[in-house]
């Protein structure tokens, strides 16, 4: 086991944001103790956005949503994931 260095209190998470950002964390922890960890309950960070679609395409995309028994814009976050999946540029 090697000896690790202290971390520092910080003041508020922008300090420590910065000071992460310029350190190795490898020389504040010691790796060889590390555990793999799952947060279940940890949800993604979301943002509204606006956009125009033709009112047929929604009504489609709507009419679809419903037949899977899905939240219409549920449906539209699954085919932009599944667009993303298999569109790698």
């Amino acid at each position: 086991m090697r000896t690790t260095n202290r971390i520092p209190t910080f003041k508020d998470e922008n300090e420590e944001r910065e000071f992460w950002e310029n350190h190795d964390a490898t020389e504040y922890f010691d790796t060889s103790k590390v555990k793999t960890v799952r947060f279940p309950n940890l949800k993604k960070t979301t943002k509204s956005i606006s956009i125009r679609l033709p009112v047929d395409m929604l009504d489609e995309l709507k009419v679809r949503a419903n037949s899977m028994d899905v939240p219409y814009q549920s449906f539209i976050k699954m085919l932009l994931q599944e667009g993303l999946m298999t569109k790698k540029v």
